[in-house]
């Protein structure tokens, strides 16, 4: 056995959660590869390093002293390492780093610190073996990660390394300048090691037991399930549910290696697997609940429309000579209606409704603001009849008046548009149908 294991940024915060995250690792020999995050905040109005570091670099770019900031975030690491009694100095580090923000080596550069510094605190906490991320992870210029050169440099590396610790978030262009990933990204820099470590599991340590149905700002205490798969996380990620990275996904689908995403505070708990696909049936019809607000929609009727040859083709490629892209598509005989978010498409609108017109000549085009869409999902609802009707049902019992339904062709989601003011409402109430009543 062979795993992958990834802490995020509430699970180093301080020296308490990395002694936490030190015992998760220790527990199992298992886990030879460690991917760590900047450390998160301890407490609710506290400064994640990522943030601090992005404040420190904004005024070393402007030419103001920064040293006090920078030394700030020194001491959030020498907190760390005092509290682990750990024989370590970052004095040389610090040095370097304010010697390349005077220089302006870049956001990235300035960025990615926080999770450099980490992954040598946890390199010398467990003993493990550094690995600069920077040296086994390639982008191309354009931003996009070289997939095949950081698996063969990924693999070639950490074939030499019976344990080791790989900073996430960040690698290398090929001249050696920091690139970072997206927010987040420490999940992508997790999955690329699993892949290319042949893992038998990734685990993804958080602050949450799992992937929780709904989510805890909308439903008190949301259930978290069991086994999810790839395709049911996707939709999910797409509409905003936020436990892991949406790009983390690919790696390691393409080896077959399931994610674990597990609790650093609960380690107890079993947490959530996600995989390509398994015959265990779900405990609920759903798998999970997730929306957006902020859409608008844009409804086109013309008499005979189905009749018409390119007619969509023709309505989608003004939003898209306009730089706007739609969210759904709903349509009947003689109306199509486009679902786009609402800021981009404001400043646009009385354009993109000029280009409609001379496009396919509508009868009538009539727009609807402040929407939200609400994605259910789960695999059990292919086998489940009546999935629709309680939905609509519990929406009905909830005064919520549904403005859009649109099913996917694999009948794993649905789509349901809803006012923004009745968005929270509509979720309480669909989760509360499929889980708490289960009528």
């Amino acid at each position: 056995m062979k795993k992958v294991v990834k802490f995020g940024g509430s699970s180093l915060a301080s020296a308490e959660q990395f002694q936490k995250a030190g015992n998760i690792v220790r527990a199992e020999e298992c886990r030879r590869y460690v991917v760590p995050s900047a450390p998160g905040k301890r407490f609710g109005t506290d400064t994640k390093v990522t943030d601090m570091l992005y404040a420190c670099y904004d005024a070393a770019e402007k030419g103001e002293n920064f040293k006090e900031q920078l030394l700030a975030i020194c001491d959030r690491y020498q907190e760390i390492i005092t509290g682990l009694n750990l024989n370590l100095s970052l004095e040389e580090d610090f040095a370097q780093i304010e010697k390349d923000f005077s220089a302006r080596a870049g956001k990235d550069y300035a960025a990615s610190r926080g999770e450099y510094l980490n992954g040598k605190v946890m390199a010398a906490y467990l003993g493990f073996e550094f690995v600069d991320a920077a040296e086994v992870i390639r982008f191309r210029p354009d931003g996009t990660l070289e997939t095949e050169k950081t698996d063969a440099l990924l693999s070639e590396r950490l074939s030499r390394c019976e344990y080791a610790v790989i900073p996430g978030f960040y690698g290398s262009l090929d001249d050696g300048r920091v690139k970072t990933f997206s927010r987040g990204g420490s999940d992508v820099t997790g999955s690329l090691v699993a892949k290319a470590v042949h893992a038998d599991i990734y685990e993804n340590w958080t602050d949450v037991s799992g992937f929780l149905l709904s989510d805890p700002r909308v439903v008190e205490n949301p259930v978290a399930m069991e086994t999810i798969t790839y395709r049911e996380l996707r939709e999910l990620s797409y509409m905003g549910a936020s436990v892991l990275h949406e790009d983390a996904i690919f790696p390691v689908r393409k080896e077959g290696i399931p994610i674990n995403i597990r609790n650093t505070n609960r380690p107890q708990d079993p947490g959530t697997f996600i995989v390509e696909s398994t015959c265990k049936k779900p405990r609920y019809t759903i798998t999970g609940i997730a929306g957006k607000k902020g859409f608008c929609s844009i409804n086109i009727e013309k008499s005979m429309m189905n009749s018409e040859i390119g007619f969509g083709r023709k309505v989608l490629q003004v939003f898209e000579d306009h730089g706007i892209s739609f969210e759904h598509m709903p349509s009947g005989i003689d109306t199509l209606t486009v679902y786009v978010h609402q800021d981009e498409f404001e400043e646009k609108e009385q354009q993109v409704i000029a280009g409609i017109h001379r496009a396919v000549q509508p009868d009538f085009v009539e727009m609807e603001s402040d929407l939200a869409l609400i994605a259910v999902v789960g695999r059990g609802m292919k086998s489940t009849r009546g999935t629709a009707g309680r939905i609509f049902s519990a929406l009905a019992h909830a005064n919520v008046n549904v403005k859009m339904i649109d099913q996917g062709s694999s009948e794993l989601n649905i789509i349901i548009g809803v006012q923004n003011s009745d968005f929270e409402r509509a979720v309480r109430a669909i989760y509360d149908i499929f889980v708490i009543t289960r009528l």
